[in-house]
């Protein structure tokens, strides 16, 4: 029935969605190369050390740490195992509840995130930030601000 039509996108909207669409897959892209190639970080993991380092003592449950950084359980842990490798974090039981994981940044995870947060941030300006008029700038955080809170109550 004419009921159950999806409600296409005009021509304009279509354009807009695309637009975003690929220009953020061709940013994540770039940030996620330029950490790669220079840092032999990939953006997931950077996001982690930002998200330890900004932490009290450090450290978050790998529950809070999945949902800070967006990402399933189960690649958190892949991620988290691949980063003690090289020496970046180390996991412990949760002093205050024997069955959570606890993950902290280690002093080489502090030393690799300083060394790539000036590279990371550059890019953000460069491909981001510096980019954007102030109005412009304020309507982009305007808009994902809607975005995450919509999509953070499913």
């Amino acid at each position: 029935s004419e009921r159950d039509e999806p409600k296409w996108l005009t021509a304009k909207e279509q354009e807009a969605w695309r637009l975003y669409m690929d220009g953020n897959n061709r940013l994540m892209s770039a940030l996620s190369r330029s950490l790669n190639d220079r840092h032999d970080l990939s953006l997931a993991e950077y996001r982690i050390l930002v998200m330890l380092s900004e932490a009290p003592d450090g450290a978050l449950r790998m529950s809070d740490l999945a949902d800070g950084v967006l990402s399933s359980r189960s690649r958190l842990t892949h991620q988290i195992r691949r980063m003690e490798q090289e020496k970046m974090v180390v996991r412990s039981s949760c002093p205050d509840d024997g069955r959570g994981v606890l993950a902290t940044i280690t002093d080489e995870g502090r030393r690799r995130l300083a060394e790539a947060a000036p590279t990371h941030v550059d890019d953000v300006r460069n491909y981001l930030i510096d980019l954007l008029s102030a109005d412009e700038l304020d309507m982009l955080a305007r808009v994902f601000a809607r975005v995450e809170h919509t999509l953070a109550d499913r």
